[in-house]
């Protein structure tokens, strides 16, 4: 463990800043998401803005002196963004550059020519897992939805065959793959190893997009049928282009911080010498910072040059990448005040307390609480911040890869049940024009499909590993 996590961690585990009870701190923690959960869906007050009086409102009730409530907060607050804020932004010019060099149309359309009806299920699953990797979900959802539609419409397809495995693949990847905001800050959290998180979320996620993808998108056709909206096909970003990039380029440029990463947690696990010249390089270039800077800068060639791109139209887009991700970095990072302030009260250590005398898995209740914020709030990085600041005592003692499969039960339960207070839920509404009831008996399901069989896959992995 580095000198930093060290002292991370022995930040986590000081003092509480208040000397209050079991009881009282439930309470607290009580009302606290109370008061996150009613500002965020009744008053729609922006997560940002929640997470923060959250906070307050949770310190005090705990009987903690507001100044070092205040104190908690900001520094959970700077340490989430030092920790996982140039990692989203990173990840945010990358998906950029993927969407607007026509790289993410280069690798449907590709897929797409090589599938027959029989696989287009298969075909959709792994177009969204590939461009899924880099982008946000509604990035994502917004470059997906017109290759839905189109191909659904062309090869007179039912909307539930090929939307829902593309929907299963942008969610999964969404909830247990970093870059992702969910799981970077999970990791940042309670101190999860990023290379060992990584290689086993991408194990747990294949079969888990399987399962809620194709197989499940059979049970959803029978379902509900419906057929794709007219005039709701929107132009595809690379079809004012003269050119694209080329479809090997572009899966090799995706998928590159993703190799670095998994080569730096191999050769941690086969050498484990911290002085080990080959460790020290893949350490560097493993690193998730520079994994990722890699990219970028690669993508400005492999991507950017490749469609045509001047320096200034690179330049550009790469300023545009930036704008809105502005309100989900404050979001992480109040989620991160939430957290410390969570720990600082010492709710964790009554947590900690409390599940020694349960019969409960840490990884299960970990799950738990991800599924109880995410059905109040709505949002999966609110529900994955909470339940990770909950959960980072109980990971103190963990092995590296048991925090790991902490992470991904956070994130799995962070999926769970997406119904009329999650943003998404009405997006996938729309886009296919469905009635509310329609759209909990697919959408809402396949979440929900994705969040347990995520969990299942966990827990097997615990007793494997």
């Amino acid at each position: 463990m580095s000198r930093l996590s060290v002292e991370m961690l022995a930040a986590d585990t000081a003092d509480p800043i208040t000397s209050a009870g079991h009881a009282q701190l439930g309470i607290a923690v009580l009302v606290g998401i109370a008061v996150l959960v009613l500002l965020i869906t009744k008053t729609k007050l922006h997560a940002f803005l929640s997470l923060t009086i959250g906070s307050l409102v949770l310190g005090a009730v705990a009987g903690a002196p507001l100044d070092k409530v205040i104190t908690s907060f900001s520094s959970g607050l700077g340490s989430t963004v030092a920790g996982v804020g140039v990692l989203i932004a990173l990840g945010a010019i990358l998906g950029k550059l993927l969407a607007d060099s026509g790289g993410a149309d280069q690798i449907v359309d590709t897929i797409l020519a090589k599938a027959s009806d029989r696989t287009m299920p298969w075909a959709m699953v792994l177009i969204a897992g590939i461009i899924g990797l880099p982008l946000f979900f509604e990035v994502g959802m917004v470059l997906m939805i017109p290759v839905v539609l189109l191909v659904a419409k062309r090869g007179n397809y039912s909307l539930m065959r090929i939307g829902i495995p593309a929907l299963a693949g942008l969610s999964v990847m969404h909830g247990l793959v970093p870059p992702h905001p969910g799981p970077l800050a999970a990791i940042d959290a309670v101190h999860a190893d990023l290379g060992i998180t990584l290689a086993l979320g991408v194990l747990i996620a294949v079969p888990t997009a399987i399962i809620a993808g194709p197989v499940f998108s059979r049970v959803a056709d029978r379902w509900v049928r419906v057929t794709p909206p007219d005039g709701l096909v929107p132009t595809r970003p690379s079809e004012e282009l003269e050119r694209r990039p080329g479809f090997g380029v572009t899966v090799a440029t995706v998928l590159l911080p993703v190799v670095l990463m998994l080569i730096k947690a191999l050769v941690d696990i086969v050498v484990d010498d911290p002085e080990n010249h080959v460790q020290r390089v893949a350490d560097v270039i493993g690193a998730p910072l520079i994994a990722l800077l890699a990219a970028v800068i690669v993508g400005m060639f492999t991507l950017g040059r490749a469609a045509g791109f001047t320096r200034d139209r690179i330049s550009s887009t790469v300023e545009h990448s930036l704008a809105p991700i502005a309100g989900m970095l404050l979001i992480v990072a109040a989620g991160g005040g939430f957290k410390q302030t969570l720990i600082d009260i010492g709710v964790g250590k009554m947590i900690m307390d409390i599940s020694e005398s349960w019969n409960v898995s840490a990884l299960l209740l970990a799950w738990l609480i991800a599924v109880a914020i995410r059905l109040a709030t709505g949002s999966a990085t609110v529900a994955t911040i909470s339940a990770a600041g909950l959960m980072t005592p109980l990971a103190a003692d963990m092995s590296s890869t048991h925090v790991a499969l902490l992470v991904l039960a956070i994130g799995a339960g962070s999926l769970f049940f997406s119904h009329v207070n999650d943003a998404g839920f009405w997006l996938v509404k729309e886009y296919f024009g469905m009635s509310v009831g329609q759209t909990v008996r697919t959408w809402s399901v396949m979440e929900t499909v994705i969040s347990v069989v995520a969990l299942a896959f966990v827990l097997l992995l615990s007793l494997v590993i």
